[in-house]
C-alpha cells in the first residue's frame, strides 16, 4: 500500500513538473515573439537596430510574408542554432536585402518553416526590409520559381548569384522525426522580372 501512496505521489509530481515546464516555454517563446516584434517595429519606425531583449546575440532585419499560406514571421539577423529557435534567420554570408545576389533565409521544418511543407510554384513572397542608406522601408514581392529536395553537401542553390533572388532553406522531411537527411530548398525572383524556372 505504502509502495503504491509513493507511486502515485511521484506520477502526479512528475506530471506537474513536465506540465510547469511546458507552461514555462510556452509563455519564454510568447515573449520573445512580443519583443521581437517590438524590436522590428522600433526598426522601420525609429531606424534603430537593436537587439530585442538585452543579452540577445541578433537583431530583427526583415519581414517575410506569405499571402496564400497566411505566413508572417519576422527574420532576425544570422542564421545560428540559438537565433533560429526564435525565428527564421538571414545566413551571414547570403546577400544583402535589396542588393544583386541571394538572399538565403533559414527555418527550423518543425517550427518556422513548417507551413512551407504547402507552398508551390507561383506562390508569392512579400519581404520587407529597412534600406540603411535612405532609411526607408522597402518592400520587393518575389515568385516562386523552383523548389527542390536535395542532400545537406549540395549548396548550389545557397550559392551566391548574379541577380536578385531570394532562397529559403530547411531540412526535410518536415516531420517531427529526429532525422531530416535532406534540405527544403525554395528559389524565388522579383516579379517584376517574371519567374520562368531555371
Amino acid at each position: 500500500m505504502k509502495a503504491l501512496r509513493l507511486f502515485v505521489v511521484l506520477t502526479l509530481l512528475a506530471g506537474v513538473s513536465l506540465s510547469a515546464r511546458a507552461a514555462y516555454l510556452h509563455a519564454k517563446a510568447e515573449l520573445a515573439s512580443l519583443l521581437i516584434h517590438r524590436a522590428w517595429e522600433a526598426r522601420v519606425t525609429r531606424g534603430e537596430s537593436r537587439p530585442p531583449w538585452p543579452w540577445a546575440d541578433t537583431h530583427p532585419v526583415a519581414r517575410l510574408q506569405i499571402p496564400r499560406l497566411g505566413y508572417d514571421e519576422i527574420v532576425l539577423e544570422g542564421a545560428s542554432a540559438r537565433t533560429l529557435a526564435f525565428g527564421p534567420a538571414r545566413l551571414l554570408s547570403s546577400a544583402d536585402f535589396g542588393q544583386a545576389g541571394n538572399v538565403v533565409l533559414a527555418g527550423h521544418r518543425t517550427s518556422w518553416f513548417k507551413p512551407l511543407e504547402a507552398i508551390g510554384l507561383g506562390d508569392a513572397i512579400e519581404l520587407q526590409w529597412l534600406d540603411s542608406r535612405s532609411h526607408q522601408v522597402r518592400r520587393r514581392t518575389y515568385i516562386v520559381n523552383k523548389i527542390d529536395i536535395v542532400v545537406p553537401e549540395d549548396v548550389t542553390l545557397l550559392a551566391p548569384t548574379a541577380s536578385d533572388s531570394l532562397t529559403l532553406v530547411t531540412c526535410y522531411p518536415f516531420n517531427p522525426s529526429p532525422h531530416s537527411p535532406e534540405r527544403f530548398v525554395i528559389r524565388a525572383k522579383p516579379a517584376s522580372t517574371g519567374a520562368k524556372r531555371d
